[in-house]
């Protein structure tokens, strides 16, 4: 039960510091009731609807958090973690034309990719949103009791469709208003009239699409495990029932 308790930490912080360095509660004279049981809780302990408002409630948050500051100007560019390069598997057309002192264009083209994934973020939100108040206990127990990344999971498996779908166009929009279409397009062409050199054909919007989804959980996975390791101040009434000691 100590285990599992401590697994509870990773709804808490969406709104605090996440370099803050807090002890965890004491939660000694808090039960959550068993799978399926709503009624007769003991004094002190929390319902299951309590529980699964909580969770629902602290992910809303840190969730918004993440999602906002992908969408923020440089929250790709500017992030190591999420950065979006040039797309691998035409590393060698970067190169080749750095090589020939055309490195300016290639920069601006990664910069161009960066501002289509933060452009189509904003998206992200609502997706997220209505995924997490989907949530059903069976949900919320497995996350509690799951691994350490559970709660990123659980998005992934039920959002990335979505996420995929309300995408693609906006990364298409986003890649064609800030010219990272216009820049590949004049890269590939410049490097495939280089003689001997293999053409590339990147499907410019389906790996920017993938990537900048990508980004996003990693922006989830990278908070989950900060709550879970540096849980912070409750903001509401059920958050500090739920998880305070």
């Amino acid at each position: 039960m100590k285990n599992y308790f401590l697994l509870l930490a990773l709804v808490l912080g969406a709104s605090g510091h996440a370099s803050a360095q807090i002890s965890l509660p004491k939660i000694g004279n808090i039960k959550l009731p068993p799978m399926g049981k709503t009624t007769g809780a003991a004094p002190g302990s929390v319902s299951n609807a309590e529980a699964a408002n909580g969770l629902k409630e602290a992910l809303i948050q840190g969730i918004s958090k993440g999602a906002d500051q992908a969408s923020q100007t440089d929250g790709f560019n500017l992030n190591s973690l999420i950065r979006i390069p040039f797309p691998p598997d035409a590393q060698r057309v970067a190169t080749k034309l750095r090589a020939l002192g055309l490195g300016s264009q290639v920069d601006a083209f990664e910069l161009s990719l960066n501002r289509g994934a933060e452009d189509a973020a904003k998206s992200a939100k609502p997706i997220f949103l209505n995924a997490i108040k989907s949530l059903t206990f069976t949900d919320v127990w497995n996350i509690l009791s799951g691994q350490q990344d559970a709660a990123t999971q659980y998005l992934k498996r039920t959002t990335t469709g979505q996420l995929t779908t309300a995408f693609q166009p906006i990364i298409q929009q986003s890649l064609d208003k800030v010219g990272a279409t216009k820049y590949y397009t004049q890269l590939s062409t410049t490097y495939n009239r280089i003689p001997l050199v293999q053409p590339v054909q990147t499907d410019l919007n389906q790996y920017a699409t993938g990537k900048a989804i990508d980004g996003l959980f990693t922006l989830i996975a990278q908070e989950e495990a900060n709550i879970r390791q540096n849980p912070v101040a409750r903001t509401t009434e059920l958050l500090k029932k739920v998880f305070g000691g």
